[in-house]
């Protein structure tokens, strides 16, 4: 504990002692996989977190942090290190749309509650001038915003995002299209 005017005493870390990874029971591969996460996650959590948030998720930390975990027990399945952040994309999209059913059908069978309290990481994320554009994003159809979201956020190649919804191209460029004219049919509405 400090009080005013001290200084918070150093903290010390102490290095554990490298030993080699054959004697302490490690795979190189579980070495290979865990400098391949850390990286994945210094580089996209964020990205990843937006996506979420911008599919509608009311957990996306959660959803982010499933994503992950999900990754690190299927990595030996991985057709590459490269198909990594793709997986994780899916992942996000696959567990936003689960946890919308699951929500719809908790709605159905309970009372209507007041919803107008935002959570903290979507008033962060999102400024003023942006939550007319999301409110009409959360009323297009789930594949839709899914396909419009991953196309003009991320700007993904219509192929990652056929691979992320894990729909044919075709699929995805009738969704793109649906959703950009009735997103821009919503829009008008508001206007």
């Amino acid at each position: 504990m400090t009080y005013l005017g001290q200084q918070p005493a150093p903290v010390r870390v102490t290095p554990r002692p490298r030993s080699d990874p054959a004697s302490a029971g490690t795979d190189l591969n579980d070495l290979d996989r865990e400098a391949a996460l850390i990286r994945l996650f210094d580089l996209h959590y964020t990205a990843l977190l937006r996506l979420a948030v911008l599919l509608g998720a009311d957990d996306a930390e959660n959803v982010v942090a499933e994503a992950y975990c999900q990754l690190y027990r299927r990595w030996q399945r991985l057709r590459s290190a490269e198909a990594a952040l793709a997986y994780l994309r899916s992942v996000v999209c696959n567990l936003t749309r689960m946890r919308l059913r699951h929500l719809q059908v908790i709605r159905r069978h309970t009372e209507p509650i007041d919803d107008s309290v935002a959570s903290a990481e979507s008033v962060a994320l999102l400024q003023d001038d942006h939550r007319v554009l999301i409110e009409a994003l959360r009323r297009l159809p789930d594949r839709q915003r899914e396909a419009l979201v991953l196309r003009h956020w991320l700007g993904l190649r219509e192929s990652d995002i056929a691979a992320a919804m894990g729909i044919s191209v075709g699929a995805v460029k009738s969704h793109t299209a649906r959703g950009i004219a009735k997103l821009a049919q919503l829009m008008e509405a508001r206007r």
